[in-house]
């Protein structure tokens, strides 16, 4: 077993910087050695963090080539913009190293095969750092699926309800990608935050899988609506055609006949929610008002209280979150990043498959280029490829956990 990694970080804007210096630099055996930013700035910024929080220079670079060819480095950990996602991936896949890479939907359904081609040729699986199948309550509700609390599952939704109007239209002045992707792209451009826990729920490529779905988007008004009543952002925005619509609703069938219905809703002012919602034959349970509802009992229904998830915690908490909250939750989000990159790191230091693999990858991040698809056509179906060539019906070479070895998620 590896004890100590040589990190290597791509991507230090707000999401890679905040990343290393509060999760990876904090971590015990891990060692940042090279960060890379395509901005200079970000890089040297990416240099000092280092320093402060280990007490090293790493090397640096602008070309993330230099860090996935890097023979000190054993795990690369991408958080660049979305475009580079894949090919980062890849390069790194190719160059035998671990790979952990932050979310985003794909570009292509060829980036996606792209991928599958990389692992099978390379026998090296990238782990998806899709911290939302970290949350407390999405992995409560995933012990209580396994133990069949909620009967057989027959729909699940969840969404990314998020107003990101600033920080799209602030995107020049703050080099974020996220404007030029709504400028020129309609689809479900970021499905993972929901679609994750729920393909855990699911089992999908582990027993079930996603075969067809259909994507509708709404007009595009939002963020012209943000430009008008804010003088500081460029005018030009105040009438823009953005391509990307307001709403976005994408509904997947799945191989045994469950539901998946998906939200993008960023450019709309509202709260934050990711909506997540488990409904079975037994009773269901709601990330909109956190209420777990188990239907008849004793010949009545069940109350409907407001949130009352701390009656279920007592019995039904995820087993590896009843040793976080003793041991103190760490980390961003609360507690999800901490979880996802120690999940990460297990695997790379134990030499296991990674609990989120490259079919889970691929597969998720699929979404988008599908939906924008169906989007053109008109929210015309449209199959979604089996990217295990028929593996999903008997895997069983994957972690089916979240974590490598449950028990030892917080191992010294």
């Amino acid at each position: 077993m590896v004890e100590k990694i040589n990190v290597g970080c791509i991507g230090l804007g707000g999401r890679g910087a905040g990343t290393l210096e509060w999760i990876i630099c904090k971590m015990e055996g891990i060692n940042v050695v090279h960060v890379c930013d395509a901005y200079e700035d970000r890089a040297l910024a990416g240099v000092e963090i280092v320093k402060k929080e280990q007490g090293h220079a790493p090397k640096w670079t602008t070309d993330y080539h230099d860090v996935v060819n890097d023979p000190d480095v054993d795990a690369v950990v991408i958080m660049s913009a979305w475009e580079n996602h894949i090919p980062a991936t890849i390069a790194a896949m190719r160059a035998g190293k671990r790979v952990g890479c932050e979310v985003g939907g794909a570009y292509s359904l060829e980036d996606c095969w792209d991928l599958i081609r990389a692992y099978e040729e390379t026998g090296n699986h990238a782990m998806l750092l899709e911290n939302c199948c970290y949350g407390r309550d999405e992995m409560m509700v995933l012990n209580m699926v396994k133990q069949g609390i909620f009967g057989k599952i027959v729909c699940c939704e969840g969404g990314y309800h998020h107003c990101l109007s600033d920080e799209i239209l602030y995107g020049k002045e703050n080099r974020h990608y996220r404007l030029r992707n709504y400028m020129n792209r309609n689809c479900e451009n970021y499905p993972t935050h929901e679609l994750g826990p729920i393909a855990k729920v699911l089992d999908i490529n582990r027993g079930n899988r996603m075969i067809r779905l259909n994507s509708v988007a709404s007009g595009a008004w939002g963020l012209n609506q943000y430009a008008c009543d804010h003088e500081k952002v460029n005018p030009e925005f105040r009438t823009y055609r953005f391509a990307q619509g307001d709403i976005v609703k994408t509904s997947i069938l799945c191989a045994h006949g469950e539901l998946i219905n998906l939200t993008l809703d960023t450019t709309l002012p509202r709260r934050y929610s990711r909506g997540f919602t488990v409904r079975g034959t037994r009773g269901m349970y709601s990330e909109s008002n956190h209420q777990i509802f188990l239907g008849f009992k004793d010949g009545e229904w069940s109350p409907s209280p407001g949130d009352n998830r701390e009656e279920y915690y007592k019995d039904y908490d995820h087993p590896i979150w009843r040793r976080y909250m003793e041991d103190g939750v760490q980390g961003g989000h609360d507690g999800m990043d901490w979880l996802e990159y120690t999940a990460f790191f297990d695997s790379v230091r134990r030499g296991d498959l990674p609990p989120i693999d490259t079919y889970d990858m691929a597969a998720w991040m699929s979404i988008t280029p599908l939906s924008a698809i169906s989007i053109a056509n008109g929210g015309a179906p449209v199959e979604v490829p089996d990217f295990t060539r028929g593996l999903w019906t008997h895997r069983t070479d994957s972690n089916t956990g979240l974590f490598s070895l449950e028990n030892e998620w917080d191992r010294k």
